[in-house]
């Protein structure tokens, strides 16, 4: 039987993923990108390219089309990367949790890395062929290259605003401070990219405004000692211990911790909610900028006039330029009739299959926002769908997954601030371990502390880490034990670059007093909870 043939839609971090792990299953894959590279928004551009798709359509043929005995249908996928990296800062996750496939990144990159460098380090070189001119057919789907670009500015609808004489962009476009050099500057949003354009226009603009509607939980790059926050927290260990607290006490422990570092609510960035109810922001820089007077915190816009910003507190700003860092809306064009997408909303099960189809052909790679790496995610997405298009897996019947969307959006709904940016947000450790056991590659913690606890002593309070997920099952590696027990040396070693510095600590405290701790913490919150009135 010939190979099957997979289209994937995008070359970013998503679509890669998905071409290697196509050609681990033996499908033949064509990868169609807008862009003359590869790399995705992990490959910082000065000009921003157009918001054109790769494809004008993509459509399904005729499921009644004659078919051979043997002949399956194509799959498809349509990837998408998670949290653009807009500007040339780094990464808001740690290289060791980025990283994907079976091998360990190299041990050159920091801890948090460049656009350039995550871009780089796990492709190695390549040369594109030409962009196909003509429509290719693939088995059940057909795909029709798009030669357009299509406006990249969202709407914007504040009162005033087509009367103000300054200049506007959305976050998206923005690419340098250098020109707003001497400027008043407003940036709406306090998500990962208002904050980080906040924090490199107030180096460079004469006053930085930045405009909240309901403030933000701040997270910083660096933990305890030095090590990468994600490294330290995402673990099985700490995952548990969220499970099994309240979600009043959890909150609670987490708030305390960064309001150690800076006191939100005297910054005047601390929402109502509580930290768990939003996606956090990850920035290490901001309170030095807001204490140092740079950067000016601000209520959210009622209008604008020809020259300035009226704020709803009635405050009143003259400003030059605003920077809009208010999030995306997606849509597939390319997929007319297939998927419907409402208020940011589009029924996947598992963030992946369209229920509705009648063949399991379509599969969304990377369409998530997870509080981690999305590479390595992005991977288990794709591990899973390639599985189930060759027939080796199924889905449960559509009506099942109705249901488990049904529930899912149900969940979401109670627990998160309402937000678009909510409608794709899963929980890093808990959406992976689901992924794994569709594949059958979840870690057996029991399995493992019974024959070599070593390993299980870090695979249950050490990082999260991907090679996690290569221990067994399809698409075991050899090299992933070795690589969990020595993953902290890999995060060190960038660290260590002077000759005859003292060697680094451990970055966790001994795994016994770990548990001893988290019986004591449990015991104390269930105390707790029952004398509260």
């Amino acid at each position: 039987m010939a190979a099957q043939r997979v289209a994937i839609i995008g070359a970013g971090a998503s679509g890669l993923c998905a071409l290697k792990c196509c050609l681990d299953e033996g499908l033949v894959p064509t990868c169609f990108e807008r862009s003359g590279d590869i790399g995705g928004l992990w490959r910082f551009e000065v000009s921003p390219v157009p918001c054109q798709p790769a494809l004008q359509q993509l459509h399904r043929r005729d499921w009644d089309r004659s078919l051979a005995a043997n002949e399956a249908p194509l799959p498809c996928f349509a990837c998408i990367q998670g949290k653009p990296q807009e500007r040339n800062t780094a990464a808001a996750v740690a290289g060791a949790r980025g990283a994907s496939r079976s091998s360990p990144w190299l041990e050159t990159p920091p801890p948090h890395w460049a656009p350039s460098q995550g871009c780089t380090a796990p492709v190695g070189h390549t040369a594109p062929r030409a962009f196909p001119k003509h429509t290719t057919s693939l088995s059940r789907w057909t795909a029709t290259p798009c030669p357009t670009s299509l406006p990249s500015m969202a709407s914007l609808s504040l009162p005033g605003l087509e009367k103000f004489e300054g200049w506007y962009l959305h976050s998206r476009d923005y690419k340098s401070p250098q020109s707003f050099l001497g400027k008043r500057v407003v940036v709406v949003g306090t998500g990962n990219s208002g904050i980080d354009i906040a924090v490199e226009l107030s180096h460079a603009a004469k006053q930085v405004f930045l405009s909240t509607k309901r403030g933000t939980w701040v997270m910083h790059r660096v933990a305890d000692g030095g090590y990468p926050f994600d490294f330290t927290y995402i673990s099985r260990f700490i995952q548990l211990l969220h499970s099994l607290l309240p979600h009043n006490a959890s909150s609670f422990f987490m708030e305390r911790k960064l309001n150690a570092r800076f006191d939100h609510a005297l910054y005047g960035i601390q929402p109502q909610h509580r930290i768990f109810d939003q996606h956090p922001t990850i920035n290490d820089d901001l309170p030095n900028r807001i204490i140092s007077g740079r950067v000016l915190v601000k209520p959210n816009i009622q209008e604008f006039t020809e020259t300035s910003a009226v704020f709803v507190d009635g405050t009143r700003e003259g400003i030059d330029a605003v920077v809009f860092a208010t999030g995306y809306s997606f849509s597939f064009p390319f997929l007319e009739g297939c998927v419907k997408v409402v208020e940011n909303q589009i029924p996947l099960y598992k963030f992946m299959f369209p229920p509705d189809l009648e063949k399991p052909t379509l599969a969304f790679i990377g369409l998530i926002q997870p509080l981690g790496a999305i590479m390595p995610i992005s991977e288990l997405q794709c591990r899973w769908a390639t599985r189930v298009f060759k027939g080796l897996q199924d889905l449960p019947p559509s009506a099942d997954m109705l249901a488990e969307i049904a529930q899912a959006k149900e969940k979401m709904a109670k627990r998160y601030v309402k937000s678009q940016r909510h409608t794709i947000q899963v929980d890093y450790i808990p959406y992976m371990d689901e992924l794994a056991c569709q594949v059958g590659v979840k870690p057996n913690l029991l399995a493992l502390f019974l024959t070599d606890p070593k390993l299980a002593l870090e695979v249950a309070f050490g990082p999260c880490t991907p090679y996690q997920y290569r221990l067994r099952g399809p698409g075991k590696w050899s090299g992933a034990r070795e690589a969990i027990l020595t993953q902290r040396q890999r995060v060190v070693r960038p660290l260590q670059t002077r000759t005859g510095a003292r060697p680094a600590r451990s970055s966790t405290v001994p795994h016994i007093f770990m548990v001893f701790f988290s019986i004591g913490l449990i015991a104390a919150t269930i105390v707790y909870v029952s004398l509260s009135p």
